[in-house]
C-alpha cells in the first residue's frame, strides 16, 4: 500500500495547541455553520476489534444506545429539516436493536442514511438479511477496506477478515450497490496501517478500482482517505512504539489551512449513545462535549440551536487539518 512517509523533527508540545496553530495561519476559532449532519454513535459493540480503531469498539463493549435515547434522535431529526443526512456509526451500528427502526423512521422521513459498515458484519447471526435491508431502504454504504490486498487488511483488523470483506461487497454489488448510476452508493475507507499520512485520495482510488475489479469483480462508488487519530487504541499503539511525539508533530507540521473551511465539525453533530452531544465522533471519544448549556439531546428543541456555536478542540483535530485534510467524506482538499 502506497503512503506518505515524513521525517520531521518533533515539534515541543507547546506547539500542538490546535487554536494556536489555527492563529499562526491567520484563522480563527473553529465555529459551527448551519447543522446539516447529524451522526449519531449507537454503541461500542463491535464483532470486530481492530487496531486502529478510535472507539475502541470490540465484541465485550457494552455501551449501547437505548430504545428511549433512540426514539429522542428520531424526535429532533423531525424537528429539525436543515438535518439532510443521517450518519450511523458504532461500533457496528446494524448490532444495535434499533438500528432497523432509526434508518426506517429517517427515510420516512425524507433524510439521506448512511450505515459505516465493517463489511463482515453481515456473516453475523441474524444478519442474512441486512445487505437486502439496506437495498430497499436505499441505505447508502460506507464499507472500511484499509487495502486491496489480504495481508495489510489482516494486520490491521485480524485473520480472515479481507475474505469476509470481499465476500460482503460481492453480496452488495450483486443488490446493485456500488454499479454506475444505482442510487445504492457504496463507498470504502482507507486508513493507514500506522503513523503516517494517507496518499493523495484520487489515485488511491484509481489503484483500488483497478485492483479490486481485476482481482475481484468489486465495483464501488468513490474511496474515502481518513487520518488515523491519536486517541484511544490508536494512540496506544503509538505510545508502545515510542511514535507518539513523531506522529503529532507529522500532523502539526503539515497543518493546511486550506482544509479549515471543510471540516465535518462546521457542519456535523455527533450524538453519542447515552444522548450526549459532541462536534465530533472523535470529541465523543475524548468525551469533550459541545461547549455551552445544552450538552445532551434531551436539553434541546431542535438541532438548529447549535448553528453557531463555538467548537471545541483539542491537538487530535490536527489529525484533520493534516496534508489534504480528513473527515468522514474522506480527504477535504
Amino acid at each position: 500500500m502506497p503512503a506518505v512517509r515524513h521525517r520531521l523533527p518533533i515539534a515541543p508540545a507547546t506547539l500542538h495547541d490546535f487554536d494556536a496553530g489555527l492563529a499562526a495561519h491567520h484563522r480563527a476559532p473553529l465555529q459551527r455553520g448551519l447543522v446539516t449532519t447529524l451522526q449519531v454513535n449507537v454503541g461500542k459493540l463491535c464483532n470486530q476489534a481492530c487496531h486502529h480503531c478510535h472507539v475502541e469498539a470490540g465484541p465485550k463493549r457494552t455501551e449501547i444506545m437505548s430504545e428511549a435515547v433512540a426514539t429522542r434522535v428520531l424526535e429532533l431529526l423531525a424537528a429539525s429539516p436543515q438535518i439532510t443526512t443521517l450518519d450511523l456509526t458504532g461500533g457496528a451500528p446494524e448490532m444495535n436493536p434499533s438500528f432497523r427502526r432509526i434508518v426506517v423512521e429517517a427515510r420516512r422521513l425524507g433524510r439521506r442514511v448512511i450505515d459505516r459498515c465493517n463489511l463482515t458484519i453481515l456473516f453475523e447471526p441474524g444478519m442474512a438479511d441486512l445487505a437486502t435491508f439496506l437495498a430497499e431502504h436505499d441505505v447508502e454504504v460506507v464499507a472500511s477496506l484499509p487495502c486491496y490486498t489480504a495481508d495489510n487488511v489482516e494486520q490491521q483488523r485480524g485473520h480472515g477478515v479481507f475474505a469476509k470483506s470481499i465476500a460482503a461487497l460481492r453480496q452488495l454489488n450483486a443488490l446493485g450497490y456500488g454499479a454506475p448510476g444505482s442510487p445504492h452508493a457504496l463507498d470504502l475507507v482507507y486508513n493507514p496501517g500506522g503513523a503516517f499520512l494517507p496518499p493523495a485520495q484520487a489515485p488511491l482510488e484509481a489503484t483500488y478500482r483497478d485492483r479490486l475489479r481485476r482481482d475481484h469483480g468489486i465495483e464501488f462508488r468513490h474511496l474515502l482517505t481518513i487520518t488515523n487519530m491519536p486517541i484511544k487504541r490508536f494512540a496506544d499503539y503509538l505510545n508502545a512504539r515510542g511514535e507518539y511525539d513523531a506522529y503529532m508533530s507529522l500532523l502539526v507540521n503539515h497543518l493546511n489551512p486550506a482544509t479549515t473551511d471543510h471540516l465535518m465539525c462546521r457542519s456535523l453533530l455527533s450524538v453519542g449513545w447515552d444522548g450526549t452531544l459532541y462536534d465530533c465522533d472523535f470529541n465523543q471519544m475524548l468525551e469533550l462535549p459541545v461547549p455551552g448549556s445544552a450538552r445532551t439531546i434531551f436539553e434541546l428543541g431542535t438541532l438548529g440551536e447549535l448553528s453557531g456555536a463555538p467548537i471545541a478542540t483539542g491537538e487530535h483535530c490536527f489529525g484533520c487539518t493534516a496534508g489534504t485534510g480528513s473527515s468522514c467524506g474522506g480527504s477535504l482538499t
